[in-house]
């Protein structure tokens, strides 16, 4: 039995400290390019926000009902039945948490360079071909490692990182809004949302094409991949439900609370990114560092520095949070002869030490893999279905079992749920027809899973 050691607080910085990674830096680059305007990139921004939000409200009234260590992963087993909740901890071992992980600490590494550029500049460690290993890289394993040793610590190493890091991060966000507001000198907003319902498209800076029909349909899903990714990781608090103090009441709260704080920080971000810059710029910031050209134009140079600073904080923290949360879902995993035996036990501190170096050492590996950013985007796709698969199962609990005791309800049920479903729908069919190259490998890696899932079941027999 986990000691209960994280409250309110805790919780709700895991929430913020997890969503906010490197992705709200960087993505509105990739998004104008596909829609060329601000208009079309604020209407997805906000359908994120909605469907995030509401994602959440869900979540709580499941997190009501089993208030225990695993989160989504126990809530998937409870409804689904174990073969689900498999294939949703092999998805997230191998590259959702994991992937993250590494996707984010490779982005410290990144903003790290721009500050030190003998990082960019030095020769790789190794190359052979097309793979390489660099500098970043083993920045990035080195800060996974380190954080990695940190939670082996004990739970209030953890969280106290955490709470540093996202307080940081979150106080510097509101100064970046709150500055953008009085020290722009030349305001785009008005032309940058001049376009209205009109969409364009500029995907290699060769000149903007209006798109209709279905290929605006298509660029709709493509622009939602970035925004999505960036709005992900919420539900790492719910893997961690075991060490918080009143579940029941606390998780609903933190996931609400720090969901909503979170958008409404994004939501206002974006308008900075709107006001401090032209469509032009935005869409071809260099390297896709967004965040960057618009601190640029705020305060030169010196913006640029503090600009970098704050995502080293916020991709350190972000790091932080996913390696904290996500070793409990294995951890639970192994429990149910799901996963490495080995990964069970806690260490003298109370925590799942070999979980966390199982998970650690993985997400280092995928740094050196060069490969993890496709792979991220494609994977959306699949984090999105086990969120409509979830939520759906708040309806679907609500029918088969009313008499379990629920100390949260879900908010304006059923619409809650079926707004959520249905922008979730929407997202992957679009992707589905218009952007495959999104689905199948999400598809390929969760049906990889299924003999693997039979496999561990037939060990589990034998044993």
């Amino acid at each position: 039995m986990m000691k209960r050691q994280l409250k309110l607080w805790d919780a709700i910085m895991l929430v913020m400290g997890s969503m906010i990674g490197s992705g709200i830096f960087i993505v509105s680059s990739d998004m104008m390019r596909q829609l060329g305007s601000g208009y079309w990139l604020a209407i997805v921004w906000l359908l994120t926000a909605v469907a995030t939000v509401a994602a959440a409200i869900c979540y709580g009234e499941l997190s009501s009902m089993y208030p225990k260590a695993g989160g989504q992963y126990t809530y998937l087993t409870e409804v689904f039945g174990k073969p689900i909740g498999f294939l949703y901890g092999w998805s997230l071992f191998t590259v959702i948490q994991t992937g993250t992980i590494a996707a984010v600490a490779v982005a410290f590494g990144k903003f790290t360079a721009y500050l030190i550029p003998q990082l960019n500049d030095a020769a790789p460690i190794f190359q052979r071909g097309e793979f390489k290993i660099t500098w970043i890289q083993v920045l990035a394993m080195g800060v996974i490692l380190l954080l990695t040793y940190i939670n082996t610590r004990g739970i209030k190493s953890g969280k106290s990182v955490q709470s540093f890091f996202t307080s940081a991060k979150i106080i510097a966000l509101v100064l970046l809004i709150i500055g953008g507001l009085f020290l722009i000198k030349e305001n785009h907003f008005s032309e940058n949302m001049a376009y209205s319902w009109d969409a364009f498209q500029n995907l290699k800076g060769e000149g903007w094409m209006g798109i209709s029909g279905g290929a605006l349909m298509g660029a709709l899903a493509a622009a939602m991949v970035g925004s999505v990714f960036s709005s992900v990781a919420w539900e790492n608090v719910t893997f961690v439900s075991g060490e918080i103090v009143n579940p029941q009441r606390n998780v609903v709260r933190a996931l609400v609370i720090g969901t909503s704080l979170v958008m409404i920080l994004y939501i206002c971000c974006n308008y900075i990114y709107l006001s401090a810059l032209s469509r032009e710029e935005i869409a071809f910031a260099t390297n896709d560092r967004v965040a960057i050209a618009a601190a640029e134009k705020m305060l030169g140079h010196t913006g640029t520095i503090a600009m970098a600073i704050l995502v080293m904080i916020s991709t350190f923290g972000c790091v932080n949070g996913l390696a904290l949360s996500g070793a409990r879902v294995f951890q639970t995993m192994a429990k149910d002869g799901l996963f490495l035996k080995q990964a069970i036990p806690n260490n003298k501190f109370d925590v799942p030490a070999r979980s966390l170096w199982l998970q650690g050492i993985w997400a280092s590996l995928l740094c050196l893999s060069g490969q993890y950013g496709n792979l991220l985007d494609m994977i959306s796709f699949v984090i999105v279905i086990f969120y409509m698969i979830t939520v759906l199962g708040v309806i679907i609990q609500r029918v088969r079992k009313p008499e379990i005791e629920r100390s949260y309800k879900t908010f304006l049920f059923p619409f809650t749920p079926i707004i959520y479903l249905l922008i979730g729908t929407v997202f992957c069919v679009l992707l589905i027809i218009y952007k495959p190259q999104y689905t199948w490998p999400g598809f390929i890696l969760v049906l990889i899973g299924l003999p693997v899932y039979y496999f561990a079941r037939g060990n589990k027999k034998n044993d």
